[in-house]
């Protein structure tokens, strides 16, 4: 018997296939800006380059200081730009640091943007922006920083080099995780979690093997979508918490410490959640969850352990004073001792059992 719930479905326009970079300009056009800015990471230049030679004359230049995290420094130098450049409309080309300086700017321009993701992030699904300040990261949701359109263009994907992909893809991986136990969790998004989570526990294992497999790819980019649909329509829990503060407060790697964290969030909240865990170790072919997510990053090559990215293990008190401090709602009460022993295991890379944390 079906429970009572909400779905609040977001708006959204998205155009997915392969070779679809092709349409931008036409939805561009569609959308109305006459003088677009190009957005992007140093690393994509060239990508971004390529884009902004698509736009033509709707193009008036590229800002390539995206970086992670969303600094509001950065942010404000974007807009310097946008106000000098009488900018309409910006097109986000890269990954949730790139789409997450459009938010940034759409927050506070309410400028249409176009999104062209090239990893698995799903931040283009979300209306969730994660801002960094003197060291600390904030969140707030709003549907004032949703992309108006996201292309999705498997193609753009091909070079997003094997060891990205595996930690993008078990960033994606941790949206549907959570959107399973949220406390705003419904049937429709549980739906989509589970396909989203059995799509990339397919495809990611298929890119290491071979990064040119157009096929891993474009299921590996669906997930992705699917993803991002779910952390975008139901709330966050403690995994995020956790990547938040271990991101903002202490500078490590986005995607690769939402790839380590997540085994031992699950097991910590496996507990408090057994059916959607039940639910996520179906999707991966696993006899539980918790393990099932440890066993798939270590096949991907991907890192399993803080040590290995960045943390100071001098720094795990800290942290767990900065997570208990105002947690997420989480099936689990969040209490100081079963989170120590939670990033003490990550930090050590200690493989988890399900209610060990």
């Amino acid at each position: 018997m079906l429970e009572n719930f909400v779905f609040d479905g977001l708006p959204m326009r998205v155009i997915f296939g392969d070779g679809t970079l092709a349409r931008l300009p036409e939805e561009v056009e569609r959308l109305g800006p006459k003088r677009v800015l190009v957005l992007c990471t140093p690393e994509q230049r060239e990508q971004a380059s390529q884009v902004a030679a698509l736009l033509g004359g709707l193009s008036v230049g590229i800002f390539d200081q995206a970086t992670m995290h969303t600094p509001v420094s950065v942010t404000e130098a974007a807009l310097a730009v946008v106000r000098d450049g009488k900018v309409d409309g910006v097109v986000s080309v890269g990954g949730g640091s790139t789409i997450g300086l459009g938010k940034a700017i759409a927050l506070r321009t309410d400028l249409p943007q176009v999104a062209v993701p090239t990893t698995y992030a799903g931040s283009e699904m979300t209306p969730i922006i994660g801002e960094t300040k003197d060291g600390e990261k904030t969140t707030q949701r709003t549907r004032r920083v949703l992309p108006e359109t996201t292309v999705y263009d498997v193609a753009l994907t091909l070079t997003l080099p094997p060891a990205i992909s595996a930690t993008s893809g078990m960033n994606a991986i941790a949206h549907a995780v959570e959107a399973l136990y949220a406390e705003e969790r419904n049937p429709i998004i549980s739906l989509m979690a589970e396909a989203a989570i059995a799509a990339l526990a397919r495809a990611l294992p298929a890119i290491i093997d071979d990064a040119q497999d157009r096929s891993a790819r474009r299921e590996a980019l669906y997930g992705a979508w699917l993803c991002g649909v779910a952390l975008g329509s139901v709330g966050m829990a403690l995994h995020h918490k956790l990547c938040h503060v271990l991101g903002g407060s202490f500078d490590l790697p986005h995607a690769p410490t939402h790839t380590v964290v997540l085994p031992h969030a699950v097991a910590y909240n496996t507990p408090g959640a057994p059916e959607a865990m039940a639910r996520v170790a179906s999707a991966l072919g696993a006899k539980d969850a918790a393990g099932g997510l440890y066993d798939l990053a270590k096949r991907l090559g991907a890192p399993v352990a803080l040590s290995a990215i960045g943390m100071k293990e001098a720094d795990l008190d800290r942290a767990v004073t900065l997570a208990a401090a105002k947690p997420y709602p989480n099936p689990r009460p969040v209490a100081a001792d079963p989170l120590r022993r939670l990033l003490h295991n990550a930090y050590f890379g200690i493989r988890p059992e399900a209610g060990g944390a």
